[in-house]
């Protein structure tokens, strides 16, 4: 019996039909090679390649291929009889790419994606996706067929189905049901039924019904398939997922739900991990409940589970939200004491309570000690965008460029968000010059400005009476302006008339 399972595309919901049945469509959506024809110029190129391999220079054999004719048939069917010497079909492949000249099609790819997928070097298969979509050989849900085969066929499904889930990017589409079903079967012939239908819970809580992931989790109970932790982590995400938690009345509900489905975990044998917490954490800090936040976690370390980052980032917020900072403080200590590295979520929950009540002293401090532990690669954009926008309301222009500063050094090259702020302050505070070099210093970087800010910054320099400096930026912009795409040639630039 089919099942209907719905997936999210293009943000609207499609309906797709799953055959739990492995047998029922296995064989129409194994991504099978290109068939082993009788060829003797293959037989003898390959016979060649491998008996004249050297193991340390891998295409010293290739050179003795000079000369020779390749079309598309002849490649796939040498890699075909090369498919157990990975190495030397490796060889072969970049030869003919590189040296013979010869652009390979999608088939030569899945099929040397395939070779190296069953000695598991899934860092090169990678390489080559990219590098496929970077000629132009647009990798097809075949290759991500091929790919996810050879992750499952390891026993790596977690990579397996993050693959599946960055096919999107590639192909321009999201999944369709003949693709969800290629990723359900594999995982069931390979001997993972419970990923399987982890999965299939999974897209029915993204879609916001719960009930029907419930199902799914019966079901699978009543297969023989016993749910395990994650199973249940999923499903309770699920059901906290809830976009809005007012009135009272509905954070009520999905917390009941949620310490229900934990009740349940438990009378399986099953007891929740830091995951479940967390999960549920996050529940407390969206509806700014800083004192059931603390009660479950207490609870939770009371059971011996040791807190994670997001567990920690999660209670953190809250009190530092509700404007409970010194108890904020002491959580961020025992945080780094218990050895768990705070993230920039962690620190950013701060730096906004700090913005809102204008505190630089308590911001410059956080950020200082930040810095002296040597954390500075823990912060983030939103770090340095926070503090940006905080001193420069305060007209602390020593302190901002200093973080500027800190932010290059950092690695971190200043984004659009941190050019947009800075230039629109330095206009507040009637700073023209700093405000034009940083404009500039955007435009060579190649960074598009807001229509708003190229208008902000034009007000500036006309009521300063900066005739002369607009002129220039004007003519820099435009000149620049065909690097910065369609978009800003619909910028008008008409000449200021006194």
């Amino acid at each position: 019996m089919a099942i209907i399972l719905p997936i999210l595309s293009n943000l609207h919901i499609v309906y797709i039909t799953i055959f739990p049945n492995p047998d029922r469509a296995s064989t129409r959506r194994k991504p099978t090679p290109p068939p082993l024809l009788p060829s003797v110029s293959a037989d003898a190129l390959a016979r060649l390649l491998i008996q004249h391999h050297n193991p340390f220079h891998a295409m010293e054999s290739s050179l003795q291929l000079s000369g020779v004719g390749l079309t598309h048939d002849l490649v796939l069917q040498i890699l075909l009889r090369l498919k157990n010497a990975s190495k030397v079909a490796l060889g072969f492949f970049l030869w003919a790419r590189d040296h013979a000249h010869h652009l390979h099609d999608a088939d030569a790819y899945d099929l040397i994606a395939d070779i190296l997928g069953r000695v598991r070097q899934f860092d090169v298969v990678w390489q080559l996706i990219v590098e496929m979509d970077q000629r132009g050989v647009v990798p097809s849900p075949r290759t991500f067929a091929v790919h996810v085969r050879r992750y499952v066929a390891a026993g790596f499904t977690r990579q397996a189905i993050r693959a599946f889930d960055d096919m999107p990017a590639f192909i321009g589409r999201e999944p369709d049901g003949s693709e969800f079903n290629m990723l359900l079967d594999t995982l069931c012939k390979y001997g993972y039924p419970k990923k399987a239908y982890t999965i299939m819970i999974y897209g029915w809580c993204k879609v916001k019904q719960p009930q029907m992931a419930r199902k799914f989790l019966n079901e699978m109970a009543d297969r023989g398939l016993e749910p395990n932790v994650v199973t249940y982590n999923v499903l309770l995400n699920g059901i906290c997922r809830r976009g809005n938690l007012q009135p009272e009345t509905r954070f009520d509900r999905v917390i009941q739900a949620a310490e229900d489905l934990l009740e349940e975990m438990r009378g399986r044998g099953i007891e929740p991990d830091v995951t479940s917490y967390s999960i549920i954490l996050h529940v407390y800090t969206r509806a700014h409940k800083p004192e059931l936040s603390i009660c479950k976690f207490r609870s939770m370390k009371d059971k011996g589970i040791c807190p994670a980052v997001a567990t920690y980032t999660s209670v953190i917020k809250c009190l530092a939200s509700c404007g409970r900072l010194e108890e904020a403080e002491e959580l961020l200590s025992e945080m780094t004491r218990n050895g768990v590295s705070p993230s920039p979520a962690a620190y950013n929950c701060f730096f906004k309570e700090y913005r809102g009540r204008n505190d630089a002293h308590g911001a410059l401090k956080l950020y200082k000690k930040i810095k002296e532990m040597g954390s500075g690669s823990k912060l983030d954009f939103l770090t340095y965008n926070i503090l940006i926008k905080m001193f420069l309301k305060l007209d602390k222009m020593g302190i901002v460029r200093e973080i500027w500063k800190d932010m290059g050094e950092s690695g971190f090259s200043p984004d659009l968000d941190s050019y947009t702020q800075l230039i629109h302050g330095l206009c507040n505070k009637q700073k023209w010059r700093e405000a034009c070099q940083f404009f500039m210093e955007m435009i060579e970087k190649g960074l598009l400005p807001q229509k708003i800010t190229f208008e902000t910054l034009n007000r500036a320099l006309i009521q300063a009476d900066m005739l002369r400096t607009w002129r220039r930026l004007k003519k820099r912009v435009e000149e620049e302006s065909h690097t910065f795409g369609m978009e800003f040639k619909s910028y008008q630039f008409q000449p200021y008339k006194r």
